[in-house]
């Protein structure tokens, strides 16, 4: 396959469909397998914990919440709920992309081949193991830029009335803005495009960046979907990547 010549698409939802078609491709398949089996089990066993205590932790959040305001309590007992999820969500796919960080790179380095037609640099998987300090490195700097801005976000949370209403469109937003960096940093970093970097080119197209990471997280909340949800947003974060960063980055930026 290669480069696509059918006009870009104009939403960032689109690319969630693409990943949904690119992950099947003949030959791609194969790279899906190991960080699929990991999402499954670890995804898979954190959510059925998170349900079985829901019906503790939403009284306790909700008790912040002043007398004055319990009129309000059916507008937000589902936006606690669906906070809890969304950071829940948020914190083991975080855990599953640190183990599986190495896989989903190769998938995207894969995928990229298939969509323009010309071979990456480095494709074997001993080439993948010299690269294991510097995959982590790029995950961990990933923690360190959402750990600060997530505890500021939890704080609004303890702001009576307004921080329960306020707090989860703020982590929504948020938390689509990281998927957004989650996902598309793995071609990004196959070519060592510094982090910085990518995220101003990211923001400069906060738009369909935005809508790309606001699916994934609504998919990463849904029971079932999002078992396989991360391999279809490496995809999708790769066909983006190729259409619009790739011709002009590739040449121009090095850590």
């Amino acid at each position: 396959m290669t480069q696509r010549q059918q006009p870009l698409p104009s939403s960032g939802f689109t690319y969630v469909r693409l990943g949904c078609h690119l992950v099947c491709l003949p030959g791609i398949r194969r790279y899906v397998i190991v960080p699929l089996l990991i999402n499954i089990l670890l995804l898979g066993t954190a959510f059925y914990w998170l349900f079985t205590k829901l019906h503790q932790w939403i009284p306790q959040l909700m008790s912040y919440v002043p007398h004055w305001l319990a009129w309000l309590n059916f507008v937000l007992w589902p936006l606690a709920v669906i906070s809890i999820v969304l950071v829940f969500g948020y914190f083991f796919s975080t855990l599953a992309n640190w183990i599986a960080a190495p896989f989903f790179g190769l998938l995207a380095e894969q995928l990229e081949q298939r969509l323009t037609g010309h071979t990456p640099d480095d494709m074997s998987w001993w080439s993948l193991i010299a690269d294991l300090p510097r995959i982590m490195k790029r995950e961990w700097l990933k923690l360190c830029y959402y750990l600060p801005r997530a505890v500021g976000l939890l704080l609004i949370h303890f702001i009576p009335g307004i921080g329960q209403l306020l707090a989860p469109i703020l982590w929504f937003i948020f938390g689509a803005w990281m998927m957004a960096i989650q996902y598309c940093d793995y071609p990004f970093d196959n070519h060592k495009i510094a982090f910085a970097n990518m995220r101003r080119n990211l923001a400069g197209d906060r738009k369909i960046n935005l809508e790309f990471g606001g699916l994934i997280s609504v998919l990463t909340m849904i029971p079932i979907i999002n078992l396989v949800i991360m391999p279809i947003a490496v995809c999708g974060a790769t066909a983006l990547w190729v259409d619009r960063y790739r011709q002009t980055l590739i040449n121009n930026d090095r850590p």
